[in-house]
C-alpha cells in the first residue's frame, strides 16, 4: 500500500462548522414526530399459513452477524442446513437452531441440496461474491451481509447474474430499514433542505495492531477454505473472526465496514442508486507492520458528483451522516435524527402519499424504530420480496453502487492521488493503473466468474 500522507489534516472553517454540528447535534431530538413508527408486530406479519408453507433455510457463516440474521430468518422458516469452515462454530450453531440441521464445511455441497429455498450469508467480505453467484445459479434467494463485494468488478458480475437468474438478493445494509435514516433521506428527497451542496460522513478510525504471532491453525478450522480467493498465508488468529476487517486482503477497513452503511444512506438520499461520483480524492497514512493490521491509520476522502454535490468522508468526529443544503442541515445516526427540518415536521408533516424512497404501502409490515427493529424490518422486507418477487429494499444494484463508493475511496488512497470516474461505464477515465485495482487476482482453486 502507498504511504501517502498528502493531507496535513488542517481543516477550513467550513469543516470546523461541520465538525461542531456533528459533535453537538441531536441533544433535543430524543422525542420527535416520526412518520415511520408504527405499532404493528413485524414478527407476526407474513407468518406462513401452514407448516407446508414454511421456507427452508440454509445458513453460511455463523459467527457474530451471521447468527443474528439467521435468527431473524427462522421466524419465517426452518433451518435445514448450516455451513461454516470452523467445525466448532457450526456445531454450536446447530444446537442454537434446534439441533436438527445438517452441517457442511464447504458451502458448495450445501447448495447442491434441492430442498433449500433461501440462504443467509454471514461470512467475511471476500467470500460474499462467490457465494452469492453460486447461490443465485443454484436457484436460491439470498440475504447477504454487507458490504456486497470485495471489489468493484465483483459487483458488476453479481448484478449481471441476479438479472439472469431472477434471484431475490437482499444486502444487509439494514439502515435502509431504520426509521431515522429513512426519515432523513425522505426529507432530503422532498426538498426540505433545498438544494444539497455537501454531505459529510464520519466512519471512525481503523484499528491498529501487530505484529501478531504466526500459529498452527486449530484442527477444527479449515484455514485454506477460510482464505478462499485471498493469498495463501500462515495462520494468524487476528486475520479472521471479527478482526478480518482490518486486513485489505479480506475487507477494506471502516471504508467498507461503516462505509457500506453510511455511504449507502448518502447515495440513497441523493437519488444516486444507479449512478455515482465523477471525482474521488482519498488520502491516507498506512502502518508499516509485518504481520499486523494493514488498513490505514488515518484517512479521508472527498467525492464530487456531476451536479457539484460534495461528499466528504472523515475518520474522526461523531459517527453518522450530515446533509447540508440551502435551507439547513440534517444529522442522522443510529441514535438520532435532528436538525431544523426534522423539528418543522411537528407543524408541517410529510404526506405519506408523497414518500419517494420505496413503495412501503406494498409491504405486509411497516418499518419500526430501533436497531433490532431495523434488522427485523430488513429481514421482513426480504421475505416479502421472496414471496412477491418484487425488488428488495437493499437490492444488488444499489448496494453495488454503494460498495463502489467505498472501493474507489480505498483505491484513491492506495494510489495516493485523485481519480476521475465515469459512473456510466464504471471505469476510471484514462487511468489503466486505477482500473487494474477494480478487481483482484483470485487464488488458484478459488476462481469464479
Amino acid at each position: 500500500m502507498s504511504t501517502s500522507d498528502r493531507s496535513d489534516n488542517s481543516t477550513p472553517s467550513a469543516r470546523l462548522s461541520r465538525r461542531s454540528f456533528l459533535a453537538t447535534a441531536g441533544a433535543a431530538s430524543a422525542v420527535l414526530w416520526n412518520p415511520y413508527v408504527f405499532t404493528a408486530n413485524a414478527e407476526q406479519a407474513l407468518r406462513p399459513a401452514s407448516a407446508n408453507d414454511r421456507l427452508r433455510i440454509g445458513a453460511i457463516g455463523m459467527r457474530y452477524q451471521g447468527t443474528v440474521v439467521a435468527d431473524e430468518a427462522v421466524k419465517y422458516g426452518d433451518m435445514v442446513a448450516i455451513c461454516d469452515v470452523d467445525r466448532e462454530i457450526a456445531e454450536e450453531a446447530r444446537e442454537h437452531f434446534g439441533g436438527k440441521a445438517d452441517l457442511y464445511e464447504d458451502y458448495r455441497a450445501l447448495l447442491d441440496r434441492q430442498d433449500i429455498d433461501i440462504l443467509t450469508i454471514g461470512t467475511p467480505d471476500h467470500w460474499h461474491t462467490p457465494m452469492v453467484l453460486d447461490g443465485c445459479r443454484a436457484g436460491k434467494d439470498i440475504y447477504c451481509e454487507k458490504p456486497l463485494t470485495l471489489t468493484v468488478d465483483e459487483g458488476k458480475l453479481i448484478r449481471e447474474v441476479v438479472a439472469e437468474t431472477g434471484a431475490i438478493v437482499q444486502v444487509g445494509t439494514w439502515q435502509r430499514s431504520d426509521a431515522r435514516f429513512r426519515l432523513a433521506c425522505e426529507l432530503v428527497r422532498q426538498g426540505r433542505l433545498g438544494k444539497i451542496h455537501t454531505v459529510t460522513v464520519v466512519l471512525g478510525k481503523n484499528a491498529r495492531g501487530g505484529p501478531f504471532a504466526v500459529q498452527e491453525p486449530p484442527s477444527h478450522l479449515n484455514w485454506d477454505l477460510w482464505l478462499g480467493q485471498a493469498p495463501r498465508v500462515p495462520y494468524i488468529p487476528e486475520r479472521c473472526h471479527y478482526t478480518f476487517r482490518w486486513w485489505y486482503e479480506y475487507s477494506g477497513g471502516q471504508m467498507t465496514d461503516w462505509g457500506a452503511h453510511h455511504l449507502d444512506i448518502a447515495q440513497w438520499a441523493l437519488d444516486r442508486d444507479e449512478s455515482g461520483p465523477v471525482e474521488v480524492d482519498g488520502t491516507a497514512v498506512y502502518p508499516q507492520i509485518e504481520d499486523g493490521y494493514n488498513v490505514a491509520i488515518d484517512y479521508q476522502a472527498q467525492y464530487r458528483f456531476d451536479d457539484d454535490v460534495q461528499l466528504i468522508v472523515l475518520d474522526e468526529g461523531r459517527n453518522g451522516v450530515m446533509f447540508e443544503g440551502e435551507l439547513g442541515r440534517i444529522f442522522v445516526n443510529r441514535g438520532t435524527v435532528s436538525g431544523r427540518p426534522v423539528e418543522d415536521l411537528q407543524d408541517d408533516p410529510l404526506p405519506r402519499e408523497s414518500f419517494q424512497l420505496y413503495p412501503y404501502d406494498n409491504l405486509a409490515r411497516p418499518p419500526r424504530a430501533g436497531k433490532l427493529d431495523a434488522i427485523i424490518n430488513h429481514m421482513g422486507n426480504f421475505i416479502d420480496c421472496v414471496r412477491t418477487r418484487q425488488r428488495p429494499l437493499a437490492d444488488v444494484g444499489s448496494q453495488h453502487r454503494a460498495a463502489t463508493l467505498c472501493h474507489l475511496g480505498n483505491i484513491s488512497m492506495e494510489l495516493g492521488r485523485p481519480l476521475a470516474w465515469d459512473p456510466l461505464t464504471e471505469r476510471c477515465v484514462e487511468d489503466p493503473e486505477a482500473d487494474r485495482l477494480l478487481s483482484r487476482p483470485q487464488r488458484e482453486g478459488y476462481q469464479f466468474s
